[in-house]
């Protein structure tokens, strides 16, 4: 019988377990719901979620790597409105945390997908995704750069009362200066890592992989380096934080939660298996109870060096 305490306290979400899905891989839960109860999650963060409708980039979107995957899906999604009409409704009849991951290419695109989302309602909190270019930045990512991840958490901060949660880029010389701006623009909670840019090449065509020739790496590859930079972060900011980057494994994620991850998302891993993160989460329960430990929050941030 299982008797470790797996509830979290994420910035005053709820959640039954650390067991987040990771945006952009679960699109907005409707397969999933198929094959099992998403109330078993801990929470769901929802595709990449834009002002207006994307068709997003052109083909090949996706091409494997030796420990993980590329993909250049280019934020396809209906827009704000759709999601709001459609899929909020539906994700609302499971007892899970919904956290709507918003993404634009300006600041305004941001304020105006927040305040719609703010008169819905009906969701937990919102991942600010600032690893998208910033067109009226000159091609910049907004979470390249302390000054401008700051001014955008503000502006999304000033349009929303509901928990914010920041997702930071690894593709960055100073992880921690940019969660610390982010944190002292109003950020709640941070998420990290998004995925390491890469490159896949086809010598017979002497061409690109992917119709967007470069792609986020995710997977088994990047897990060292997202450990690192949680372990970083957390040393620097007084926020939550949930860990991301290839996790596959109820190991892996108490590699995380040692590090200083208050809870992780599952992404890449759960393509191969849809119920993997329900594995994960079990996996979790019985570690702790085989080593003794009550509650999985005694772990956060209790790595020894």
């Amino acid at each position: 019988m299982v008797m470790a305490n797996l509830t979290v306290n994420l910035a005053g979400i709820h959640l039954k377990n650390p067991i987040i899905l990771a945006s952009g891989t679960c699109g907005y839960g409707r397969e999933l719901a198929r094959v099992y109860d998403l109330a078993r999650l801990g929470g769901i963060a929802v595709k990449g979620t834009t002002l207006l409708p994307r068709d997003g980039n052109a083909p090949p979107r996706i091409a494997e790597t030796a420990s993980g995957m590329l993909n250049s899906v280019g934020l396809q999604n209906p827009g704000v409105k759709a999601v709001i009409e459609n899929e909020l409704p539906f994700l609302a009849a499971y007892n899970t945390a919904v956290i709507v991951n918003i993404a634009g290419h300006s600041l305004e695109d941001y304020r105006q997908v927040a305040q719609l989302l703010e008169v819905a309602g009906n969701f937990a909190a919102i991942e600010l995704n600032i690893s998208c270019p910033n067109v009226a930045g000159g091609g910049m990512s907004f979470g390249t750069d302390a000054a401008v991840a700051a001014g955008i958490t503000a502006a999304v901060r000033e349009a929303t009362g509901k928990p914010l949660i920041v997702k930071l880029s690894p593709n960055v010389t100073n992880i921690a200066e940019i969660a610390t701006a982010v944190e002292a623009a109003g950020a709640d909670a941070l998420s990290l890592i998004n995925t390491l840019q890469g490159l896949a090449i086809d010598v017979e065509r002497r061409k690109p992989v992917l119709g967007a020739v470069t792609g986020g790496l995710s997977g088994p590859a990047i897990k060292p380096i997202a450990l690192r930079m949680v372990w970083q972060v957390k040393k620097a900011v007084n926020i939550p934080i949930i860990g991301l980057g290839g996790i596959a494994t109820a190991i892996d994620a108490l590699e995380f939660m040692l590090a200083g991850a208050n809870a992780v998302q599952i992404g890449a891993a759960a393509f191969r298996d849809p119920l993997l993160p329900l594995k994960v989460a079990e996996g979790m329960a019985e570690w702790l109870d085989a080593h003794g430990v009550a509650d999985v929050n005694e772990l956060v941030g209790a790595l020894e060096s």
